[in-house]
């Protein structure tokens, strides 16, 4: 009798346990509205021959000629982050990474980069990454993690473009969302 009491409550106390793992590991699915939500620009300026002191990206592979939508073609970057759509405002972050060309018959960039906050308002990292299919009004990329204020969150960046100077200047404005916060 001891010992039946004993196995069932070393079972009770396994299902308690894992009940609570699996509850706390449970994505909520359910959450409609994000538990952070703000709005940043996100200013590029390619490095061309006389501008060295503005160029804030630059192409490291050139285009391998397979087509006319740059298909190929690799940029770094280290661009400003702004609240504003000037360009001159104190930068409230940094945008460090890279894009590439990644298809043949449009225009369509493939985005990895962190978000480098270090401002009065934030501190921390977002990160970012997904495909953006540049013909189209918004697109949504993943937040895919972060640190600091950001703690492993998750959730969509969507992106639109601003303006846009052919190959010289774009400002993207970048609507995140985040729903896991900690």
């Amino acid at each position: 009798m001891v010992r039946q009491m004993k196995s069932l409550l070393f079972l009770f106390i396994v299902l308690v346990l894992s009940e609570t793992v699996i509850s706390a590991r449970k994505p909520s699915k359910s959450q409609s509205k994000p538990c952070k939500n703000f709005v940043l620009y996100y200013h590029d300026i390619m490095f061309g021959v006389d501008d060295v002191q503005n160029a804030t990206s630059a192409a490291v592979t050139n285009p391998p000629g397979l087509g006319n939508f740059k298909f190929g073609k690799l940029v770094i970057f280290d661009d400003p982050v702004t609240i504003d759509k000037n360009y001159q405002s104190e930068p409230v972050a940094r945008a460090q990474g890279f894009y590439f060309y990644d298809m043949k018959n449009d225009y369509n960039a493939w985005f990895s980069y962190t978000l480098v906050f270090n401002s009065t308002q934030h501190k921390g990292t977002l990160n970012i990454m997904g495909a953006d299919l540049m013909m189209e009004k918004t697109r949504d990329l993943s937040v895919v993690g972060g640190t600091g204020d950001f703690f492993m969150s998750r959730g969509i960046v969507t992106f639109e473009t601003d303006t846009f100077e052919g190959a010289k200047y774009f400002r993207v404005k970048m609507d995140i969302k985040l729903y896991d916060c900690y």
